[in-house]
């Protein structure tokens, strides 16, 4: 592997060589592969004897290749294959572009409305897309919605017209157009190919049964993947009633635009994969839902890079111990914000799930999942903001963080804070510690989940201060210059570390 530096690894064609030839899975999506004879694009780990090596055109990412004309192997599956962390490899804006656009920003919206949330203009966006990924944002979006279709059209009975509309396109004639065009062939004739030669390298989608209410999807990681570790942190802030860890495997309920549901996932080793079952009330908003998944669950890591970068900056003791470990995301943004105030004021854990149950009991929406520990909705930004500090104080949350509470609601719920990827992280940080009751600790933890923010560092934490062996934040904050782009990944090893201790 290339050696880890500040940011993700510059690769050259020698390189993509050789891990073509190898066909190693820890490159799986950070490139792809294109065959000039054929003009079919592939994964590097395709089972399909390799090409001469003149007769390779390499792109970082699939809609680079389709850019370029090439088409997806049938075979290998590029649609796929894990992610790639563009938060290490592009500007911010680039990458706050790239990653609304792949949870369906542009899917009845068009580029100047993303432009006016991204708070830039048309052309300086497409500018920026263009420089840092190599293409337009409706040629990234499109590649988004195809490479979808072609899941679902290949592993599921789904309707060609329920596909369609599940992948983000708003007409069937638009679908089987640009389907036509990218792909030389019609839905329908994809659906023709054999299953044999349609099946993935390491991955399936199918409904979970044929009697089920649920589709069974699959999302691809890079081994190796400390799956425990992630579902025990999951399960440490989980809002009950809304979410649940049931040995490994991980639930909770759904609310996406006016669609409900539930997700279940569960670790599939043997396959580097995800199995999520998806209530299928949930499929006309599949695109946003798998990308907060994939958030959720810190998919898109490059383990071995991040594993090696921190070995050397010293905590190769605590990296040997658990290596693969993945920093718990956000499914939604404000959510992860009320767990984090919870639990840092609360007197244990015990209290803290103590007291989120009565919140989300009392200003959670009820749904009826057919499993009665999934029961309510997690509460949103408006229902918060509406009940304000006083009931928040009378459902046993500490006087000082219901008014946080209350007073971020009502910046969340009124669009002057965004709690996602993408956006800016000094600039939100900066806005949660305006808010009373909101420390340096609490804040920088609330970005590390919910920006996604991998090199977020709460150094005044108690935690890391003890598994550090030192008592000043500045100290620590200096020694975790060494663990730079990736000190949320060091702080969580430490966070370990200090409870085993």
């Amino acid at each position: 592997m290339p050696e880890a530096t500040g940011s993700s690894p510059v690769l050259h064609d020698d390189v993509y060589q050789r891990a073509l030839n190898a066909r190693d899975p820890r490159f799986d999506g950070i490139f792809f592969v294109g065959i000039v004879t054929t003009r079919i694009y592939c994964r590097p780990v395709c089972p399909s004897r390799n090409a001469r090596p003149q007769n390779r055109q390499f792109f970082p990412s699939a809609a680079a290749a389709e850019s370029a004309g090439f088409r997806p192997c049938l075979r290998c599956r590029p649609e796929l294959a894990p992610g790639r962390a563009l938060v290490d490899a592009v500007s911010r804006l680039a990458y706050a572009a790239a990653h609304r656009i792949g949870a369906g920003a542009l899917n009845g919206h068009n580029v100047a409305h993303l432009a006016r949330e991204l708070a830039v203009s048309e052309r300086h966006l497409r500018r920026a897309l263009e420089r840092a990924i190599g293409v337009s944002p409706v040629e990234l979006a499109q590649t988004h919605r195809l490479l979808l279709a072609k899941r679902l059209l290949a592993d599921t009975s789904l309707s060609i017209t329920q596909v369609a509309y599940a992948a983000g396109f708003q007409s069937l004639r638009r679908f089987n157009s640009v389907f036509r065009e990218r792909y030389g062939m019609s839905p329908s004739d994809l659906r023709r190919v054999p299953r044999a030669t349609a099946a993935s390298v390491d991955s399936t989608m199918r409904p979970a049964s044929p009697s089920s209410d649920m589709l069974r999807l699959t999302l691809a990681y890079r081994a190796p993947f400390a799956w425990d570790v992630l579902t025990a942190g999951l399960s440490r802030d989980a809002m009950p009633g809304a979410e649940i860890v049931d040995g490994s495997r991980y639930a909770r309920t759904v609310k996406l635009g006016e669609r409900t549901g539930i997700v279940m996932a569960e670790d599939a080793p043997a396959n580097r994969q995800v199995n999520i079952d998806v209530s299928s009330s949930l499929l006309p908003v599949l695109m946003p839902l798998l990308a907060r998944l994939r958030q959720l669950f810190d998919l898109d890591a490059e383990p071995t890079v991040i594993d090696a970068h921190l070995e050397q900056g010293g905590l190769g003791t605590l990296i040997r111990r658990r290596r693969g470990v993945r920093l718990p995301g956000a499914f939604d943004g404000f959510e992860v914000a009320c767990q984090t105030l919870l639990r840092f004021s609360a007197r244990s854990s015990a209290h803290a799930h103590g007291v989120a149950r009565q919140v989300t009991t009392a200003l959670g929406d009820p749904i009826d999942t057919g499993i009665p520990l999934l029961n309510r909705l997690a509460p949103s930004a408006g229902r918060i903001a509406e009940a304000g500090a006083t009931q928040l104080a009378q459902l046993g949350v500490p006087q000082r963080t219901a008014h946080a509470m209350a007073t971020l609601a009502r910046m969340v719920s009124g669009g002057a804070l965004r709690l996602e990827p993408g956006s800016d992280v000094g600039a939100t940080r900066g806005a949660l510690m305006e808010i009373d009751g909101v420390s340096d600790r609490i804040a920088t933890t609330i970005v590390m989940r919910a920006l996604y923010w991998p090199d977020a560092f709460p150094a005044s934490d108690p935690a890391l201060l003890r598994a550090a062996r030192t008592t000043s934040p500045s100290r620590l904050r200096a020694q975790a210059e060494r663990w730079r782009p990736w000190r949320a990944y060091a702080a969580l090893h430490l966070w370990l570390y200090h409870e085993d201790s």
